[in-house]
């Protein structure tokens, strides 16, 4: 199988040995960042620090001035990292290497953006706005998403993406000191708080002949129960999740909700697609971060299995976990796939993140029996070198 690992730019940038620690471990690519969120990360093998604080989200190459001239939504540099191109320098530091190198694109998730432009961000039913979240159904933010993925992901030397965040995004976030855990929210919890009412989506929703109000209104009453405690928090059942909105929304409501978000989502996801094709101008991979549930938001967001295989090239799908949950996410695609594609299984490779790198041989068997293809491993930069060994020594034993 092949494998790829997740990697920063400032875990190589710094570190002349990185590149080559990183191609020992048996993988045959690289998944490197070039658009990320905010984040604080820890270095345990640089030669110069042992903390990355990212303080907002930013493009780690020097982003083009013709593109985002007089564009009130642009990317951000970065000035964490003491290189013009970090992006471009760890590129070509692993492509050294024998690695082959592709982009990690973060797109809807910029809690910066959101602060700059509060208009720009999902807006629940009570009003509150999320900054890390962009509403995609706004015109301006389709845009900026749409071009950034497109600069961000066909970097020099590189031979395909993954676009994370291409959709969707809603009330779970990791962030700072997060005091929102007093009331446990189940799936269908975190969709109703995550259902966005900003002045776009209302005009989207009465484009369906619904009355925005109503459907606020609905979402609200539905929220009470959650609040009192009445309303019971299930688990991480995709199908039973969705089962729970019909019920709090009733099946009319849940339905035009539905319509209109996936409606919104597959567009964007379609663009940009098509956007980073076209920049790249030759062969060049494009795969999604995904789950296969559309009503799901966040890093993995909700696709349709059948739909976005129609344009990507393949899904990267979260595979942490048990079996069943692993079926769960891996099975939905796997009668759409073509030859061309790609089905990724993602493993968090972490310890101390929640990942099991001692099963990692075993899981990854199991995934290819579900029919991935390829694997993917969060995240080289970010392990310890214990579970790096632990890594090293489940490639050398997959086939």
């Amino acid at each position: 199988m092949k494998a790829s690992a997740f990697v920063y730019p400032w875990d190589v940038v710094g570190d002349p040995d990185a590149a080559r620690r990183i191609a020992d471990l048996g993988v045959q690519q690289v998944t490197l960042a070039s658009a990320y969120h905010s984040t604080r990360a820890l270095t345990p093998r640089h030669p110069r620090h042992r903390i990355v604080t990212a303080r907002h989200a930013a493009v780690l190459y020097p982003p083009d001035p013709e593109r985002w001239a007089d564009r009130p939504l642009r990317p951000y540099r970065q000035s964490w990292v003491e290189d013009a191109d970090p992006y471009g320098e760890a590129a070509r530091a692993l492509a050294d290497a024998g690695l082959e190198v592709h982009s990690w694109v973060v797109l809807a998730h910029n809690s910066r953006l959101g602060d700059e432009h509060p208009r720009t961000s999902v807006r629940n039913a009570y009003g509150d706005h999320y900054p890390w979240a962009p509403c995609i159904a706004r015109p301006e933010v389709r845009s900026y998403v749409v071009d950034l993925a497109a600069e961000a992901a066909a970097r020099p030397g590189t031979r395909g993406t993954e676009l994370e965040s291409c959709g969707w995004y809603g009330v779970a976030h990791l962030h700072a000191h997060d005091k929102i855990g007093g009331v446990p929210l189940g799936g269908a919890a975190q969709y109703l708080m995550s259902l966005c009412f900003c002045d776009n989506c209302h005009a989207g929703y009465a484009s369906l002949g619904a009355d925005p109000e109503e459907l606020r209104r609905a979402v609200l009453g539905a929220l009470r129960g959650v609040w009192s405690g009445e309303v019971a928090q299930g688990g991480g059942e995709r199908a039973a999740e969705w089962a729970e909105v019909e019920k709090l929304l009733g099946t009319d409501h849940a339905a035009t909700f539905a319509a209109w978000r996936d409606r919104v989502a597959a567009e964007l996801q379609r663009d940009a697609v098509a956007a980073v094709r076209e920049a790249a101008g030759g062969p060049f991979q494009v795969l999604l971060h995904a789950d296969p549930a559309p009503h799901r938001f966040g890093a993995n967001v909700g696709v349709d299995p059948a739909g976005v295989l129609r344009h990507a090239d393949g899904v990267v799908l979260p595979c942490t976990g048990s079996d069943a949950a692993r079926a769960d996410v891996l099975t939905p695609f796997v009668p759409h796939r073509t030859e061309r594609t790609v089905l990724a299984a993602n493993f968090t490779v972490v310890a101390g993140m929640g990942g099991s790198p001692a099963t990692l041989e075993a899981d990854a068997t199991h995934a290819a029996g579900l029919g991935a293809d390829e694997i993917r491993l969060y995240h080289a930069g970010l392990a310890s070198d214990a579970d790096l060994a632990a890594v090293r020594t489940a490639l050398e034993r997959l086939p």
